[in-house]
């Protein structure tokens, strides 16, 4: 169990870009941050109105000289600094990911960035070549992938626990978005407009949590084609989707399909994902992350729960209790988990160290998650056809 636990002297100075009043992401984000005092919020691009940036940051207790309504001045001003920023995370729409990742890791800054990295495939490797040619980190907020019980499961699957696995079936499906909401909420009109939101809405926004959920889970888990239909039953969201398909063929012989969507009326969040092998299965769901069920061929159903001495603990994942069995941990407790995992990995890289075993979704996650929205977007606009995945 850790709490509260400093790693090294300092805490990272780090700024927000987007993020400001109103957002909810934003909060997270910084919650996240602040758990285990590893990052220091000393800057931030707020808004792109100076008085209310300058107004919120000071809300933040952030010196109002250092609040910008320009990403860019922030970035060029904060280098001239000797307590110039050392990070920043990315809380911003979909279409200017790509541009802030460019401009931050350019001026030699850790980047956190919200999901998709970036539109393209193209786009994703450049940002990796730059993240190394710059000896920086760029982590990629998969949000759920912190829970303990995440990582119970794949190390069920890497013990053997579950045997060979066949079947992976995966879910993001909500009904929030059953109507037309985005007709009075800015916060989902953009979300489904390609302009701002890219080539993809549901896949995009929820899909790619519940595909790198089943990474996570499955070791060296690898996409070997797919297949993708898509729907808008709210017509005027077209071309993006509200509801998507996909089947995936994975190296190995295992299959899998994945369903996001925003139109499962009635549904709250429904992110669940199952994992089936030739000796059991596991399955864990969000609304209920504290727990993992597992299930022998031939015997009663068990229930696993977090902090229990039963599980995995010799993983770090795993044991990374921040308070004791039967006290529930939750969304902010996984994000948590990812910010001290990117601190850990800012901090060795900056001192040119190295951590071999230090998991976190990371540019590859990123460029992952582009590649299968891509690789959706082919299928679907070809007639839901299997497409090759490399």
């Amino acid at each position: 169990m850790f709490n509260e636990e400093r790693r090294f002297e300092q805490p990272i100075r780090w700024a927000m870009v987007g993020g400001g009043r109103g957002s909810q992401i934003g909060y997270i984000h910084r919650a996240a941050a602040a758990r285990d005092n590893l990052f220091q919020l000393v800057a931030g691009a707020f808004d792109i109105n100076p008085e209310r940036c300058i107004d919120f940051g000071k809300n933040l207790g952030v010196d109002p000289s250092r609040c910008y309504s320009d990403y860019k001045v922030m970035f060029e001003e904060e280098a001239k600094r000797e307590d110039g920023i050392e990070a920043v995370s990315i809380a911003t729409p979909n279409k200017f990911h790509y541009e802030m990742c460019k401009a931050a890791l350019e001026a030699g800054l850790h980047v956190i960035c919200e999901k998709p990295l970036c539109f393209t495939v193209e786009e994703a490797e450049e940002l990796k070549a730059i993240a190394e040619s710059k000896n920086r980190v760029i982590g990629v907020t998969y949000g759920y992938t912190g829970y303990q019980m995440v990582h119970q499961a794949r190390k069920m699957i890497e013990n053997g626990d579950l045997g060979e696995i066949r079947i992976i079936n995966m879910q993001f499906a909500h009904g929030w978005h059953s109507t037309e909401v985005e007709a009075n909420d800015p916060g989902t009109k953009w979300r489904v407009s390609p302009e701002v939101s890219g080539p993809t809405y549901v896949l995009g926004d929820i899909g790619t949590h519940a595909l790198y959920l089943a990474e996570v889970m499955v070791p060296d888990l690898e996409i070997k084609e797919l297949m993708c239909t898509r729907q808008s039953f709210i017509e005027s969201r077209t071309p993006l989707e509200d509801n998507a398909f996909v089947l995936m063929h994975f190296e190995g012989g295992a299959v899998g399909n994945l369903w996001a969507s925003a139109v499962n009326a009635g549904a709250i969040h429904e992110q669940k994902i199952r994992v089936v092998g030739s000796k059991a299965s596991i399955e864990w769901w969000d609304e209920h992350p504290n727990q993992l069920v597992y299930e022998v061929q031939g015997e009663p159903k068990r229930l696993l729960d977090r902090g229990h001495g039963y599980l995995y603990k010799d993983d770090p994942a795993v044991a990374a209790d921040r308070i004791g069995c039967g006290h529930a941990e939750g969304l902010f407790e996984s994000w948590a988990n990812l910010y001290h995992r990117f601190a850990l990995a800012m901090n060795a890289t900056s001192k040119g160290e190295t951590l071999d075993h230090l998991w976190f979704p990371g540019i590859k996650a990123g460029i992952d998650g582009v590649r299968f929205l891509e690789k959706c977007v082919e299928s679907a606009d070809n007639g839901a056809k299997w497409v090759d995945y490399k």
